[in-house]
């Protein structure tokens, strides 16, 4: 017998529990040389199973369960309650024949069985290889719920993670050891930005980077849609790969991002890579999370889900992180979809709470085209000066950033406006917003598959800019703007060189507007000679009506006469414009 099939001589004695003869390891693990089976299955609803006379049971406990044909399936502890035991069947528990099948508690919470070589794999919801390529031999076999991060050793999150995407990278930074939300709607291309962001995504630093997908609830439709993506482009060779596909059970569906987390802190916290978490889709897993709770029979929260749904969450989303002394991180991209595009369901609303910001996908941008459509001034990145900045991207990152989003919601607010009042009545200055706002959407936010890295990023962004004048960078450095911006030298240039002739539209406006006013003045002495001739025809009347007569003409006099004060200011005032406008 070699060593890989010796047993240890167990370093305690045997102890009879009732249900099994049972020894402790050199490790402090119990084994159980014998196993119960018990027949005492109460009742079966939805995916659950009640189990009486059950001993020695603890929480979250691995379960096998031989049903009345010889078919095994597995399952887990959901709750003790003295002697009743409620177990989650992971295969769902149609054919569980009450009478006549077998329940084995096996002494250990769920475990999956972990290696660098699951790298490019397709695993199940549990872990197991559904790729059709040969077993894992495991280097390790860890426990699905993880070890918590202790918040003293935990490492602020830093540095950058490009994903190729311009509003992401440019605007809504993501950071290692952050977790960053994706909120989609039904009908948005959610999995086509995902699949885009596992292709592109990428640490500039040169470390070693990892990703790994836990896709859950999905169609058939949308994983034949990764896998071919990910083989298209050779992205899988990095990806471990966990489907739940929307057929599978239920309570799979509660298992699969712990197992894909499992496995992320496997690959960064022993072999030192950065590893990227994409969860898709959270709404389902969470519907999942609501149906087994209705199963409990558990009083409801809020919209139906259970009270605990936060707590679960957290436990989720509080495994990214960088700890201290290690060298890898987990950082968590979470995709999900608001029902009825509602931000406040609680879904979305608990994710907004635990993460540190949210990308925000448009209906809007959508329908006109723009792909991917983020819209930019909701969403936001709450870690993003941590990994911005220069020798992380660049020295002018931030200065750019608040100038786009500064620039753009003008843009946005005059939209509005021209609703309602029309182009015609902006000045230039707003025609120019109006116009960046289009170019922003059109070239920045609008990428379709383009790969985009840092430097093209700013560089678009820039270009944006120079539609606008050096005088409304506001938020921008002046040392920056020479650097980067494309017309600083012609301006530069052309602020020491005299000044140009007047444009040619200055004297036509000019001109249209002496001709308004001389009509007018004129269309105004015409009416007051006619009310003097009327006055002077009606002069044989008595004096009371030539005194009146007399009056309505002086009266119509002073009309003019305010008139003519009336137009010579404005016509300065337009003079005045014109200087003003002139270069």
């Amino acid at each position: 017998m070699d060593d890989a099939t010796k047993v240890k001589e167990p370093t305690a004695p045997a102890v009879d529990t009732g249900e099994g003869v049972v020894v402790t390891s050199e490790n402090g693990e119990r084994i159980s040389l014998l196993s119960t089976d018990y027949q005492t299955i109460d009742y079966v609803t939805g995916p659950l199973i009640f189990v009486s006379n059950a001993h020695n049971v603890s929480y979250g406990e691995m379960v096998d369960i031989e049903l009345s044909d010889g078919s095994l399936r597995s399952g887990q502890v959901l709750e003790v309650s003295g002697d009743i035991a409620v177990i989650q069947v992971f295969e769902g528990t149609q054919g569980v024949d009450v009478k006549n099948t077998k329940v084995r508690f096996r002494e250990e919470v769920a475990k999956i069985d972990v290696s660098i070589e699951l790298l490019g794999r397709v695993l199940n919801g549990v872990g197991k290889p559904i790729d059709g390529g040969p077993s894992i031999l495991p280097e390790k076999r860890l426990e699905i719920i993880g070890e918590p991060i202790n918040p003293f050793s935990r490492e602020q999150p830093a540095d950058f993670i490009q994903t190729g995407i311009s509003t992401i990278d440019g605007l809504n930074t993501l950071v290692r050891g952050q977790k960053l939300p994706i909120f989609s709607g039904s009908g948005l291309p959610a999995n086509e930005l995902t699949a885009q962001i596992i292709r592109q995504a990428m640490v500039k630093g040169g470390e070693k980077f990892a990703i790994v997908f836990g896709a859950m609830g999905i169609t058939h439709r949308e994983a034949s849609f990764f896998q071919q993506s990910f083989e298209r482009t050779g992205a899988l060779e990095r990806v471990v790969f966990f489907l739940n596909l929307a057929d599978d059970p239920t309570t799979e569906r509660l298992i699969t991002p712990r197992c894909a987390l499992t496995v992320a802190e496997y690959l960064a916290f022993v072999h030192d890579m950065q590893v990227l978490v994409v969860l898709t889709d959270m709404t389902n897993y969470c519907e999942a999370l609501r149906e087994i709770s209705t199963a409990r029979e558990e009083v409801p929260g809020r919209r139906g889900y259970p009270g605990y749904m936060y707590t679960d969450l957290a436990t989720l989303y509080e495994r990214a992180g960088r700890v201290e002394g290690k060298k890898g991180s987990i950082t968590q991209l979470l995709i999900l979809t608001m029902p009825d595009d509602d931000i406040t369901h609680p879904i979305p609303d608990l994710t907004g709470y635990i993460t540190e910001g949210q990308i925000v996908l448009s209906r809007h941008m959508h329908r006109r085209g723009i792909f991917p459509p983020v819209d930019v001034l909701p969403s936001l990145s709450r870690l993003m000066n941590l990994g911005i900045g220069d020798e992380k991207t660049r020295e002018d990152h931030r200065g750019v950033a608040d100038q786009l989003y500064a620039a753009y919601a003008q843009g946005r607010d005059l939209r509005r406006l021209v609703a309602i009042v029309g182009e015609e009545a902006l000045s230039e200055a707003d025609r120019r917003y109006l116009k960046f706002a289009d170019d922003f959407e059109d070239n920045f936010v609008n990428q379709r598959d383009e790969n985009r890295d840092i430097e093209r990023t700013l560089g678009i962004s820039w270009d944006l800019l120079s539609g606008l004048s050096i005088d409304e960078l506001k938020r921008v450095k002046r040392e920056h703007i020479a650097k980067y911006h494309p017309k600083a030298g012609e301006e530069e240039a052309g602020l020491g060189a005299e000044p140009e002739e007047p444009k040619p539209s200055a004297p036509a406006e000019t001109a249209d507007a002496d001709a308004k006013i001389a009509e007018r003045l004129k269309k105004h002495a015409e009416e007051a000679a006619a009310k003097a001739e009327a006055a002077e025809a009606e002069a044989a009347g008595d004096g009371e009506d030539q005194e009146a007569e007399a009056s309505a003409a002086t009266d119509a006099e002073t009309d003019v006469d305010a008139e003519v004060a009336e137009m010579a200011a404005d016509e300065a005032a337009d003079e005045e414009t014109v200087e003003a406008e002139a270069p």
